[in-house]
């Protein structure tokens, strides 16, 4: 299957929801610690193994982070080490981009979502312990979300309610938020260590899932969030990100520090249905297509950027 080699260390891959054969990757300098970024647009060769690149776009910093527009299938929007974030017309030459550039948040932008319902939003979440609501059409954003009381790692909105979305933070809590409410909705200390990642299920918009540094998974029902529904062993180190299937209720992809990729089934017993240990060095970034039913990518700081058929060894030509 396909294989990309970067420049810089990967940090993030995201499958186009317009495209099948296109991905945005990010990707920053050093590990991320010092230096520039780079974005990186793939396009899959149609009937053949390869990977092109399409067009690349350079940042004075690091790019954490990177979502596709749900309105506009060439535009992308980047989550900057710098406190930026930028917005990239793909179907523009480099020079003329970024086309909007907003710098508001005091640390690092860690993590993007675009609004897959209302289609005119998106979040963005920072080091400086803040979520922020912006819209494609302000010059500034609409609200920021003050009151978790460490880095915020991701936020990621709902994927049925335009106005709820989630939270998780390094201070070991998931929020649940609802942008018409003054504040958080819901409070759900997850785990004892930080949480990294969350994600919502595709099919149940009471679900969703959690990944942190204790080398955990949990899955919560928000109807009932006192214990977990499940709590998913099988990372040796701290699990970096969790993502939902978008084709199945029960799966789910996480990528983990301990440089490997693993599929898992949340609602049976043995719930660890796969591992890949392609990467050789941490695995930071993950995506399931939307469009192609089973298509992965993954991306770490090796330089890697996978593409493949669940199921099959990413390694594989």
């Amino acid at each position: 299957m396909p294989v990309f080699k970067a420049p810089f260390n990967g940090y993030s891959v995201k499958f186009s929801p317009f495209y099948e054969s296109r991905l945005a990757v990010a990707t920053a300098q050093n590990f991320g610690i010092l230096g520039n970024g780079r974005i990186h647009v793939l396009e899959l060769a149609p009937g053949a193994p390869g990977v092109t690149e399409s067009v690349a776009f350079d940042t004075a910093d690091a790019v954490y982070d990177v979502c596709w527009s749900e309105s506009h299938d060439s535009v992308l929007i980047a989550a900057i080490g710098d406190g930026s974030v930028k917005i990239y017309d793909t179907a523009l030459p480099p020079p003329s981009n970024p086309i909007r550039s907003f710098q508001e948040h005091a640390r690092e932008v860690h993590s993007v979502d675009y609004n897959p319902t209302r289609r005119d939003s998106f979040l963005t979440a920072s080091w400086d312990d803040t979520v922020k609501l912006w819209a494609m059409d302000r010059p500034a954003s609409i609200r920021t979300f003050k009151e978790h009381a460490y880095c915020v790692y991701q936020a990621v909105w709902n994927p049925k309610h335009g106005d709820v979305f989630a939270s998780a933070s390094g201070d070991c809590t998931l929020r649940i938020w609802d942008v018409r409410e003054p504040g958080s909705t819901m409070i759900i200390p997850a785990h004892d260590f930080e949480i990294l990642s969350c994600d919502w299920n595709k099919y149940d918009d009471c679900i969703l899932a959690t990944s942190s540094v204790d080398k955990t998974i949990k899955v919560w029902d928000v109807r009932s969030y006192r214990a977990p529904l499940a709590v998913l062993n099988g990372h040796g180190y701290a699990v970096r990100k969790v993502k939902f299937s978008p084709h199945r209720r029960n799966l789910m992809a996480s990528c983990s520090y301990d440089m490997t990729v693993c599929l898992w089934d949340y609602m049976v017993e043995d719930a660890l249905v796969g591992r890949y240990d392609h990467h050789t060095e941490f695995a930071v970034g993950i995506d399931m297509s939307v469009l192609v039913e089973g298509l992965m990518a993954s991306t770490g700081w090796d330089e890697l950027v996978y593409i493949w058929q669940q199921g099959m060894d990413p390694r594989a030509s």
